[in-house]
């Protein structure tokens, strides 16, 4: 290995480097663990490629260009007509045409990693549709590192192995190396936009500029194929921690014949069907969709982590992105990697989401939450709390335990944290499962109250019957407050229906005192464009999300309350697409494609959903109807790979932008969300029940409901002014205290010893005051800490005012 000059070339650091577009065509990786490579395919060239984890984006793009050397010059991805089909029934292989316009020649590729190796590998044929140009026709490879996620900074080089010129680049500990089978003719490096091979060839049809270095700067490789009449050859581009280690895993690669490749590829993606539930006789695609997405979900699991899967192999609007924005969407999301672990169940793996269960309790943090989201070390990135994303693992847990799956892994220490965690915490989530308001959502509060059910059976089962009873009386408190907290009285979104499920009543987690009374507040939605109102009344902003309470089993489908919400539901938030329907996340949202067609960056236009198309299917079967129309509309969703996007088009065509009604937007795909809810609601629909409802919770809230005292619940994050007369009040701290206490206005004095909980939680029930006018009071004595909290407390009994 020897450099092979010293030309440096002119430009550098080169234009401002951006991210590649979202909307895949393909993701794939070798299902073995030892490969530690992932690629994306967007129109048939080779986008972001993650090494050695997959949260690690180190290429922009890979694609070939075109020229006769005298009258044209074509970009695969601009120019020629590509077409990517998925051949193979479960491995995420990909074949691709890229045919010359004017049909002069196309371009035939097969994509995959080596089964073993950090390597891509592009069987690649040139067929000449002209003879003639056999001998004009020249071929050339540009590749657009990225390495350690950024485009500035990348050193580029061309060294010599083997009596060959192979294409290199390195940052900060991570390298690339770029050669095929057949020895590249010419080669060069340069700074994009100014010196690299896609500037030279547009401007002179040839490579005049044969450059060994561009060090620092936003580079790009170009190397030069022979061109014969059958030209066929294997392209590969290695990664590794050093150029050393990249060649050798580059040419270990080569040496192999792609055919061999190929063939143990697919071997390995056809290991995983052993374990899988037939459901694809329910689908009305033969079932492409369900094997294509469970493929999908096992491709978005870490090898260097096992266990944690991401929300997607795509940055959202990347072309717009720069390397200040360092997430999109190849980060660990808990409520993503949950629905996905219970997909991956619902299809009959087990081994997965196990992997994700023990992955996510390694993940939590001390005091027993879990990050917004995070990159798959651990690492935060995101800042928010949402307690759903703390309640689902816990659902998880149980659905393995139900599924005897858990083999000799211990849920109950990561139970226990995150159910303190919820009782501490809640009931207010700094953010809902949107991501931007915080305040009591129907939701997070549906996920919360099925969470602390089956936690408490999970206490019940190690004989702890008392902490059980104090879980499950928190989830029964939850549970009788979903209507005073998140239903309008004052609704005036679809005239004569004044009460209904509102997305979410604004509350903070810093403010001790909740919104009491029937205004609920305003949300305020930070999307929009600027100027345009950003405030609106929370009983005119709706979402499905209340749709979670009937999915676990909390309310009934039928209940007049949820029929009401899904009526307003469907007049605000429905949109019917040449596909079948789709709902908007809530209404005024913000995030997805402007009007013009051009990216959401800060501000938008909120597009439909294929996910909440699976979940209205979800509802319509446990309302006893037929969920088929939902399923075949997911179905018809997906593209000719079998992906499902984040968000579809809503509005007129746009040809230009490559948006049509119903089809995928630059928003992320595929979305593992998105298949996950598909692959559910295939198992739902095949079982004629719901995957996600828990007989636990539904027994208690549904099938045998029994008459429960009503109680309020006071904390240091949530300190109630008033209570109902004949509601006890439950007083809860985190560590021991003594409640020294008086519903006489001190007259009279009782000072009450906390109970212990196997929580580390601590609380005293003062009785139920039983008219209207009399109030507690109450002061702490800390008695680890022998001291006094030196301030009064005063909880009112007021009579409330029945609902309409």
């Amino acid at each position: 290995m020897e450099p092979r000059g010293s030309r440096v070339a002119f430009g550098g650091p080169g234009i401002e480097p951006r991210w590649s577009h979202s909307n895949k065509d393909g993701v794939g990786t070798a299902y073995s663990a030892d490969s530690h490579l992932w690629f994306t395919l967007w129109r048939g060239i080779v986008t972001e490629v993650y090494f050695p984890r997959i949260d690690r984006p180190q290429l922009r793009d890979l694609e070939f260009l075109v020229t006769d050397g005298e009258t044209f010059f074509q970009e695969e991805k601009r120019q020629l007509t590509t077409t990517t089909v998925r051949p193979a029934d479960h491995a995420l292989a990909y074949r691709v045409t890229a045919a010359d316009p004017e049909g002069r020649y196309r371009i035939h590729k097969s994509v995959i990693t080596d089964p073993h190796l950090p390597c891509l590998l592009l069987n690649t044929r040139l067929e000449l549709l002209k003879p003639d140009l056999q001998h004009q026709l020249r071929l050339f490879v540009l590749a657009a590192p990225h390495l350690d996620g950024g485009g500035w900074g990348n050193d580029a080089m061309v060294i010599n192995v083997l009596g060959q010129s192979v294409l290199v680049a390195e940052r900060n500990g991570v390298a690339l190396a770029l050669a095929t089978n057949r020895p590249f003719v010419r080669t060069s490096v340069g700074y994009v936009g100014a010196s690299d091979g896609w500037t030279d060839l547009s401007l002179h049809r040839t490579l005049n500029w044969e450059f060994d270095r561009a060090p620092n700067g936003n580079v790009a490789l170009t190397g030069e194929i022979p061109v014969h009449s059958k030209t066929e050859f294997t392209l590969g581009l290695a990664f590794g921690e050093s150029i050393p280690a990249a060649l050798t895993c580059l040419f270990q690669s080569l040496s192999t014949p792609f055919e061999a490749h190929h063939r143990r590829f697919v071997e390995q993606w056809n290991r995983p069907v052993m374990r899988e539930v037939p459901l694809g006789k329910t689908a009305h695609d033969g079932g492409r969709l369900y094997r294509a997405s469970r493929s999908i979900l096992l491709a978005h699991e870490d090898k260097v982590y096992p266990g944690a899967f991401i929300a997607s192999l795509s940055i959202p609007w990347g072309a717009s992105k720069n390397d200040e924005d360092r997430g999109g969407y190849h980060l660990v999301w808990t409520r993503d990697m949950v629905h996905t672990a219970t997909a991956l169940l619902a299809s009959g793996d087990h081994d997965a989401p196990l992997r994700a269960l023990v992955y996510l309790s390694t993940r939590q943090r001390a005091d027993g939450g879990f990050p917004q989201n995070f990159w798959v070390d651990g690492t935060p990135y995101w800042q928010g709390m949402q307690l759903d994303e703390v309640a689902l693992p816990i659902l998880l847990a149980w659905r393995l335990q139900q599924a005897h799956a858990l083999r000799e892994f211990d849920p109950y220490p990561m139970v226990r944290r995150a159910t303190r965690f919820l009782i501490e915490r809640g009931p207010v989530t700094q953010e809902d499962r949107w991501e931007e308001v915080g305040g009591y959502s129907p939701s997070t509060l549906a996920a919360c109250i099925a969470g602390l059910t089956v936690a408490a059976h999970f206490a019940r089962a190690r004989s702890d019957s008392a902490t059980a009873t104090f879980i499950q009386e928190y989830a029964d408190f939850l549970e009788s407050h979903v209507e005073r907290w998140t239903v309008t009285t004052r609704g005036t979104l679809v005239p004569g229906t004044t009460r209904h499920y509102v997305r979410i009543r604004p509350a903070s987690v810093d403010e001790p005192v909740p919104d009491e009374g029937p205004d609920l507040g305003w949300v305020h939605l930070s999307n929009l464009p600027p100027g345009s109102p950003q405030d609106f009344p929370a009983h005119e902003i709706v979402d499905g999300g209340f749709l979670d309470l009937v999915r676990y089993g909390i309310r009934k489908a039928d209940d007049s309350l949820i029929l009401d919400s899904v009526d307003v539901v469907d007049r605000i938030l429905r949109v019917e697409t040449p596909f079948g329907p789709a709902w908007h996340r809530f209404n005024h949202d913000g995030y997805g494609e402007r009007d013009d067609g051009s990216p959401y960056t800060t501000w938008g236009v909120g597009r439909a959903w294929p996910l909440l198309t699976g979940e209205r299917g979800h509802y319509e079967l446990a309302r006893g109807h037929d969920p088929d129309p939902y399923l075949r509309a997911m179905e018809r969703f997906a593209t000719s790979t079998d992906h499902l996007s984040e968000q579809v088009w809503d509005t007129n065509d746009r040809p230009s932008q490559h948006l049509e009604p119903g089809r995928p937007t630059e928003a992320a795909m595929p979305l593992v969300w998105a298949h996950s809810e598909y692959v559910t609601l295939l198992r739902s629909t095949t079982d004629g029940k719901v995957f996600d409802r828990l007989p636990e919770v539904a027994a208690r809230y549904l099938e045998s409901p029994v008459p429960r005292p009503p109680r309020e619940v006071w904390e240091f994050n949530r300190q109630p002014r008033s209570v109902e007369p004949d509601a006890t009040l439950r007083v809860i701290a985190g560590q021991p205290f003594r409640l020294h206490a008086s519903d006489d206005a001190w007259l009279t004095v009782s000072d009450i010893e906390s109970t212990q909980t196997g929580l580390g939680l601590h609380f005293v029930d003062l009785a139920a005051l039983w008219e209207a006018g009399r109030a507690w009071s109450f002061t702490f004595y800390w008695t680890l800490s022998d001291r006094w909290e030196g301030r009064d407390y005063l909880v009112t009994a007021t009579e409330r005012p029945i609902p309409p």
